[in-house]
């Protein structure tokens, strides 16, 4: 990920300071910039785990990072479909509906 996150400090900046700088410099600053996995693998462990927790505020964004690092819609699909017998019917269907959003109808 090239560009410089400021999303923890423009929304949590004021309250939660520290939060924020993890956030943006931690989170999306180091542990994105390994290069151990590629930007496409993270992003499919990343929504994985969102959708299993039923974290979909974050699902959202993280589903667009997911489709900017090169996951198409079939793969989108195909791995929400997969996760839904694993974390649960109602979130795979939530989820599908943020891949419309996300990738269009």
């Amino acid at each position: 990920m090239s560009e410089k996150v400021t999303a923890g400090r423009d929304r949590l900046g004021k309250i939660a300071p520290d939060f924020a700088r993890y956030n943006d410099d931690v989170l999306f600053g180091e542990v994105w910039a390994d290069d151990t996995l590629s930007p496409k693998t993270r992003s499919m462990a990343t929504v994985s785990a969102l959708m299993a927790m039923g974290a979909f505020e974050q699902l959202e964004h993280h589903m667009g990072r997911a489709k900017e690092n090169g996951v198409s819609e079939k793969e989108m699909a195909a791995l929400i479909t997969q996760l839904a017998f694993y974390t649960g019917w109602p979130k795979g269907r939530s989820s599908f509906n943020l891949l419309k959003k996300v990738y269009g109808e």
